[in-house]
């Protein structure tokens, strides 16, 4: 019988859950080629065109759902 399984890994989290912050994680995150499995120069142009525009405002909101007066949740029960 095959057996599969899931592994759940914290890569990181920003510093702060607002726009500017996510903007930095997202961009340091999503151009570590170990994360996107595509030739820079075919990821970067996608990454900082199309995501880095977008994306950071509407994950900010997201994060600032979960953050805490202490900071991150990430940092505060995952370790760091």
């Amino acid at each position: 019988m095959e057996k599969t399984a899931v592994l759940l890994v914290n890569l990181g989290t920003p510093e702060a859950a607002d726009t500017q912050s996510v903007r930095r994680y997202l961009a340091q995150f999503l151009s570590d080629p170990r994360v996107i499995d595509l030739p820079h120069w075919k990821w970067l142009p996608i990454l900082h065109g199309i995501i880095l525009r977008v994306r950071p405002r509407r994950s900010a909101k997201l994060y600032k759902l979960i953050w805490t007066e202490e900071g991150s949740p990430l940092i505060l029960h995952g370790g760091h």
